[in-house]
């Protein structure tokens, strides 16, 4: 008897309509193991590097999406150039049939094999006696299809609210709170900041109202959190950009959790979620008119994410 109901895709973002893909091949044979196939690195960061998307997740923050969304098993493909060379049949034959597929799941959109010749058709074709082959549509919200570079689009130019709803949720940026210049701390506003790889997307440039989770397990200060306990969150004002006040040259997500100047963050993984954006990335002549801005910034990521002011 087969073994598995397998879906293929890139699932970068892990957006409501790759959830929805998930969600149906469950629904289809929900007695057999979800095995989910992904590859890594993006196809087109292989074939023509110039032009590959920047990533809406890292491949671990990929993984854990999709077995949230479902997935028993995750098969990561390494996406090579000779990867690339396969035909659809290779594809079938290596790929998937070793993974003894009751059904088979993709996107009507799916494409594979060398030069992408390999369409749904294709693969029914190849499919035939062996196992069932399901397309489904695109999830749509109003007039527009949900699609990875569609939010990535959103989020280059700091429309964090349009990233979210098709996102199905926050955008959020992920990485180990680095050690910097501490100026942050001196101005009044402590930061925890995450350099950001040029490989992943992240919001344009600017300050933006946001939420940080602690993602280790610990507490605030570095202590151990019961088994059961919620990652600790905190409201945020959050700036993306190179710090250009100070001439600053490395781009670094850079988050000041409200009210709050104790936090021992240093090289712990925190995970940002962009709210609202607040305003663009500015310039300030000297340090207390930059003070002024940070304070008024403060006031409205409140506003933003109805925290009340400190007292």
């Amino acid at each position: 008897m087969s073994a598995a109901t397998v879906v293929i895709g890139n699932f970068d973002g892990v957006h409501p309509g790759h959830r929805e893909v998930l969600a149906e091949a469950g629904r289809r044979r929900p007695d057999l193991p979800l095995v989910v196939v992904t590859f890594w690195p993006h196809p087109m960061s292989v074939l023509r590097p110039e032009t590959g998307p920047m990533l809406l997740t890292s491949l671990e923050a990929r993984i854990e999406l999709l077995t949230a969304a479902g997935a028993d098993r995750v098969e990561v493909i390494e996406f090579t150039r000779e990867f690339a060379s396969w035909s659809p049949s290779d594809f079938v034959e290596r790929v998937l049939v070793p993974l003894d597929p009751a059904v088979v799941v993709v996107g009507e959109n799916f494409r594979f094999g060398h030069h992408a010749s390999g369409t749904v058709a294709t693969l029914t074709e190849l499919s035939a006696g062996r196992f069932e082959v399901e397309a489904l549509p695109l999830v749509r919200f109003g007039d527009e299809d949900t699609c990875s570079t569609l939010i990535r689009r959103a989020l280059a130019v700091g429309d964090v609210a349009h990233a979210a709803h098709h996102l199905g949720r926050l955008f959020n940026f992920r990485g180990v709170v680095a050690h910097g210049d501490r100026r942050g701390r001196t101005l009044g506003f402590p930061t925890a900041n995450l350099p950001v790889p040029a490989d992943l997307a992240c919001p344009e440039d600017g300050v933006y109202a946001g939420w940080v989770t602690r993602r280790d397990g610990l507490d605030a200060h570095g202590d151990a959190l019961p088994a059961d306990a919620p990652p600790p969150r905190w409201p945020a004002a959050i700036s993306v950009g190179t710090n250009p006040t100070f001439d600053g040259l490395t781009r670094r997500v850079e988050s000041y959790v409200l009210d709050r100047d104790d936090l021992e963050l240093y090289d712990a993984p925190i995970s940002v979620e962009f709210v609202a954006r607040i305003r663009g990335q500015v310039r300030f002549a000297d340090i207390d008119e930059l003070v002024v801005q940070m304070v008024d910034d403060v006031a409205r990521c409140r506003e933003q994410l109805g925290i009340a002011p400190r007292q």
